[in-house]
């Protein structure tokens, strides 16, 4: 018995052995046929792979070149309707230009012409201005023409039975005042007080003080005010002094000035102006604010000839009042 299973079991060992020596060769064979076919597969997929990439290279070079070849159709394309563009923008800016700077042209002439003419006239005016300077340099004639400007306001508001020209308003005097308003006396209705009226004009006083503003010397100016008011000033004294005689005339006279400037200047010192008035009973005017005195004036002249119409018209009304009382008497 125990001889049968120690054979049994050397039979068992050896076929044991046997079947893991075919397992072994076996193994070893499929290993080799797998490693055959794994570098057959490697093989075949690399060929395969070179050429994938041999014919994506192939076909990428011909489509470069097909791209390259409709870029450079599309960029000659292009240029050649830009140059079109070009030569149709250039001709119609050709032709814009030529109509514009033709325009242009005619109306620089054109002002060029107008330029000359105006030339013309600024020669004839500087001439005209030269010969105005040399009038108004006259102090006669300087006197003159403020005195034909205050003619000139007078006559267009007041009547001419209102004022005279040329009157001795001062008793025992020979000066004549250029001119003089009539105002009814208070105390007698029907006989006149004069209101003297004499136009002064400091002109190179003035003219100075202008210069010195235009140069802009702070020094100068107020030298210049200074002259322009001490010439004022002995100007008011004068009226003063020929020309008013209370109660032949009112205690007051005007100083008309005929450039709105210089009555300015004189406005624009409050104690100039307000002196003048106070210490000589004179009253600056100018072009515009005699023509408002004068209007108001008028409104007084026209309140007292309603005034004294209604008088006239009361006395009448009791006259016939007491005619129709003795005419029921008779």
């Amino acid at each position: 018995m125990t001889r049968s299973i120690s054979s049994f079991s050397e039979i068992l060992n050896t076929e044991l052995k046997s079947v893991q020596d075919r397992v072994n060769h076996s193994t070893k064979e499929s290993r080799k046929e797998l490693a055959a076919s794994l570098k057959q597969f490697e093989e075949k997929s690399s060929a395969k792979i070179e050429a994938l990439t041999k014919d994506t290279k192939e076909g990428l070079e011909k489509n470069r070149e097909t791209v390259e070849k409709k870029l450079a159709e599309i960029q000659a394309g292009n240029e050649a309707k830009l140059d079109k563009m070009r030569e149709t923008v250039d001709e119609k800016l050709q032709k814009t230009l030529e109509i514009r700077l033709s325009a242009s042209f005619k109306q620089v002439s054109d002002n060029l012409e107008k330029v000359q003419k105006w030339l013309g006239e600024m020669q004839n005016l500087a001439s005209d201005v030269g010969d105005l300077k040399k009038v108004m340099s006259n102090v006669k004639t300087k006197g003159v023409l403020g005195e034909y400007q205050l003619g000139a306001i007078l006559e267009q508001i007041l009547h001419p039975s209102q004022y005279e020209k040329n009157v001795k308003t001062k008793v025992g005097s020979d000066k004549y005042v250029e001119f003089a308003i009539k105002i009814p006396s208070k105390e007698d209705s029907d006989k006149n007080v004069w209101l003297p009226i004499d136009a002064k004009l400091p002109t190179r006083d003035y003219e100075i003080l202008m210069d010195a503003y235009n140069n802009g010397d702070k020094e100068v100016v107020e030298n210049a005010r200074k002259a322009f008011s001490r010439t004022v000033k002995n100007f008011a004294k004068e009226i003063k002094e020929k020309y008013i005689d209370s109660p032949n005339t009112t205690d007051f006279a005007i100083m008309f000035l005929p450039f709105e400037g210089a009555y300015a200047e004189v406005v624009r010192d409050p104690e100039l102006f307000e002196g003048i008035q106070r210490e000589h009973k004179i009253i600056v005017t100018g072009p515009s604010t005699i023509a408002a005195f004068l209007n108001a004036l008028q409104v007084g002249f026209r309140s007292l000839a309603v005034e004294k119409g209604t008088s006239v018209i009361l006395n009448i009304l009791n006259t016939l009042s007491a005619v129709k009382k003795e005419f029921a008497n008779f």
